[in-house]
């Protein structure tokens, strides 16, 4: 079922802010974190959340106004809140490109964008969980599903699905090797100025 898609979505999401975590409280702590992770997780989030997994979403809210228009302003505005994650995540970008470019910026000031960014991204997260989705599920006819399923793009998770399970492992295991070799660097490094 589509949900259940976009709830192991939202998992892999949270895997990847797991990651971005680990590298602000390396940030944090004045080390120098692994902004080749961090620029691979921008660039996952600036294409597959935006470009398929958020219009799924998008799809099945235009069927729940249609279907139930009472419900669907009690869950609230989709639209704002996916606007409102993109322009987090081109904030934090814009953050994280500033201190590649070696321009003077603020290191609490970049570690509060990426911290909001974090924690507002698992807070949408928990509302369309919450909120979006059991409201959909409980309003929307089999028909309605199938006509969302039949709109939907046949495309996987760059990163996490099976039909690009070579290329994604790939990604995913190269995205881990750089964090964990960027966690040993800087035990190396934190080791030998200590």
């Amino acid at each position: 079922m589509i949900v259940d898609l976009l709830l192991r979505e939202h998992r892999n999401i949270d895997l990847l802010l797991v990651v971005l975590q680990r590298e602000l409280e390396i940030f944090e702590k004045g080390i120098r974190p692994d902004y080749e992770v961090i620029r691979a997780i921008i660039s996952y989030f600036e294409v597959y959340p935006e470009v398929y997994h958020h219009p799924q979403e998008d799809l099945i809210f235009a069927k729940l106004k249609a279907r139930d228009p009472e419900v669907a302003t009690i869950v609230g505005d989709l639209a704002l809140e996916h606007q409102e994650v993109v322009d987090r995540l081109h904030h934090f970008a814009q953050a994280i490109d500033a201190i590649l470019a070696d321009r003077e910026v603020l290191r609490e000031g970049v570690g509060n964008i990426v911290r909001d960014f974090i924690v507002r991204e698992r807070h949408h997260i928990m509302w369309e969980e919450r909120d979006f989705f059991p409201a959909a599920l409980k309003a929307l006819s089999a028909q309605d599903w199938t006509e969302i399923a039949s709109a939907l793009t046949g495309h996987g998770d760059p990163l996490f699905s099976k039909t690009a399970a070579e290329t994604s492992d790939a990604l995913r295991a190269h995205i881990l090797q750089l964090a964990q070799e960027a966690d040993a660097e800087r035990r190396s490094v934190a080791l030998s100025s200590a």
